[in-house]
């Protein structure tokens, strides 16, 4: 994933564009219509067409975009910065982004997945708008880092986890035995060894910042019990910026969690039966539905989908597909299906789609599909491999 420091330099000077322009909410770029492909610098060129008297709410990329519409209904235009088949994880703001954000009277996020979100936060800061984390208050997961079985590979980092402690057991230990000077003095020394390292103190944070970010798994809109968390989130702020339309902001999240829980219900009833739990995917987006429905993924790639994976990584897939009987391998809709065709072609495995609802495409807003539409293509994809 590139770094969110490509580009910040631009983003800054929008801010301070934005600043001194003093735009008003009649000329705000993040108004827009609340199509599913919308975007914010689309909707600089009709800003005209938004009314100026509603909430105006940006979102990072579709499932924020989407929940956030479902909560504000007719209340508040929603735009969201990802054009529509745009795969997110790769993506960065450019500075007419960064302005939409600066005019927002919401801005919506998900967290970790837009690794640019917090340092252009503090770039285009805006005291009287609203900044939704939508993953606040959910527990999550450790994503898979190799390309091979995800529950293996969670053993194998714990204890690799140990064995770090161990390591820094031992350090501490070792400066017990030359360091008679206090605490302060062994912690002092301690990040002094961690400088020469890491090449500095900066360069630690930031490294530490990135390993983080590819640690925790973001994907968390893909169970729809969490989606549910991540829709009450934006409700509360969007309660906050509009006080007046509280009521009707409670009744529209209340509308769509229903959907969300019959959602969950479908998925129960349909992958209960299943004779099979392992499943092969594009990239590792998939831990929160395996971890809801009893089910295991098997990621070709990491968290990301841009990681290439080995031969090596290649070939523990194969094994790994072969060992549980999988017959059919998942591939992405806004990715490459190369890498999962040739894993297909190696076991004699038929292909599908599993959305991980990164983006629509052009043909998904075609068809006129949305959350729950490509969410219940899913089951339908999923139930189908794991009965056969």
């Amino acid at each position: 994933m590139k770094s969110w420091y490509k580009g910040m330099a631009g983003i800054a000077i929008a801010a301070l564009l934005v600043a001194g322009c003093g735009q008003s909410k009649e000329n705000n770029p993040a108004s827009g219509s609340q199509a599913s492909g919308t975007t914010a610098n689309e909707a600089t060129a009709s800003s005209g067409s938004s009314n100026p008297n509603k909430l105006q709410i940006v979102a990072s990329f579709y499932p924020m975009a989407e929940f956030a519409r479902q909560v504000a209904g007719e209340y508040a235009d929603v735009v969201s910065l990802i054009p529509s088949g745009t795969e997110p994880h790769d993506w960065e703001p450019t500075p007419k982004d960064a302005a939409s954000i600066q005019e927002a009277d919401v801005f919506v996020y998900n967290g970790i997945v837009e690794g640019w979100a917090e340092k252009t936060l503090e770039s285009v800061k805006n005291d009287k708008r609203i900044d939704v984390k939508a993953i606040e208050g959910i527990d999550l997961i450790e994503g898979s880092h190799d390309h091979g079985h995800e529950h293996g590979h969670e053993e194998d980092e714990h204890d690799h986890e140990h064995g770090d402690e161990d390591a820094h057991e031992d350090e501490h230990a070792h400066e017990d035995e030359h360091a008679h000077e206090g605490e302060d003095v062994q912690a002092e020394e301690h990040e002094h060894e961690d400088e020469h390292a890491h090449e500095g103190e900066s360069e630690t944070a930031e490294h530490d910042e990135h390993e983080h970010s590819h640690e925790l798994d973001p994907h968390v809109w893909l169970d729809p019990t969490l989606a549910q968390q991540q829709v009450r989130n934006i409700q509360a702020a969007l309660e906050q910026a509009d006080p007046e339309h509280k009521d009707n902001y409670r009744e529209n999240a209340e509308a769509y969690i229903a959907k969300l829980q019959e959602l969950d219900r479908k998925f129960k009833d349909e992958l209960n039966g299943a004779t099979r739990k392992e499943f092969v995917t594009q990239h590792a987006a998939f831990g929160y539905l395996a971890k809801a429905y009893g089910l295991t993924q098997i990621p070709i790639s990491g968290l990301s989908p841009e990681q290439e994976p080995s031969p090596e990584q290649m070939a523990k897939v194969v094994e790994l597909a072969k060992e549980h009987g999988v017959k059919t391998i998942f591939f992405e809709t806004l990715v490459d299906p190369k890498v999962a065709q040739a894993i297909a072609d190696e076991i004699g495995a038929a292909t599908d789609v599993l959305n991980p609802l990164e983006g629509l495409t052009e043909e998904d807003i075609a068809a006129g599909l949305d959350y729950l539409g490509i969410m219940s293509n899913n089951l339908t994809a999923l139930a189908k491999s794991l009965k056969n």
